[in-house]
């Protein structure tokens, strides 16, 4: 059973509002009218064209699930963060890309500090992909799907959730995953694109 008064509230997203039932719970479980809901949207992971789509697709999937395109702010991390939209926003949506471009430019801005703050202040963090990637206690998951133009050799994620997640699997990459559960001392969770892991302080678990 989830408990929506929970204080803490991440849902982890392989392929956001894919499956229609995530987006159900995502307002669930920020239990106000949805006109009235305000997102601080990160778009900072994505830098292909590919990408660059499916931040569209996001905004897309937002504004017909009734959030207002005026309640949709914008945070791209190239400037110091407003610590009043800690209070004004309802949701941190930090979207998909390449994992090493968003993880690089959060270490570099020290974002790690607003989200865990926003989190600690009962607020949903929403993740999409490398979004969601980004909160366990390692990214390394990502080095056969994302190019590491960066060139980072520290894979440690933020370590704000105990699983390694792997968004957009398939059965194929089953291999590949046994892998990385040999290779690494976390628990690995794949998530197909109907997937997302629910995080809360009663518990942790995959909903569909």
């Amino acid at each position: 059973m989830i408990h929506y008064k929970s204080m803490k509230k991440i849902l982890l997203s392989s392929a956001g509002f894919e499956n229609p039932h995530i987006g159900q719970l995502f307002l669930k479980l920020i239990r106000k009218p949805v006109e009235n809901i305000r997102i601080l949207f990160v778009p900072t992971a994505a830098i292909t064209p590919e990408e660059l789509f499916y931040i569209e697709k996001s905004k897309q999937e937002l504004f017909q699930m009734g959030i207002k395109e005026e309640q949709l702010h914008i945070l791209t991390l190239d400037s110091p963060v407003d610590e009043k939209e800690i209070a004004r926003s309802d949701v941190l949506y930090v979207c998909g890309g390449n994992t090493f471009h968003l993880l690089q430019i959060i270490r570099e801005t020290n974002f790690t500090q607003f989200i865990k703050k926003f989190i600690a202040q009962g607020k949903l963090y929403f993740g999409v992909s490398a979004g969601s990637i980004i909160l366990g206690p390692s990214i390394e998951i990502a080095v056969p799907f994302d190019e590491n133009k960066e060139k980072m050799d520290n894979f440690t994620g933020l370590g704000l959730i105990q699983d390694v997640l792997s968004p957009h699997f398939v059965p194929e990459e089953k291999k590949l995953i046994d892998e990385y559960r040999a290779k690494l001392p976390y628990p690995i969770t794949p998530l197909t694109d109907q997937q997302a892991f629910l995080v809360t302080d009663e518990e942790s678990k995959i909903v569909e």
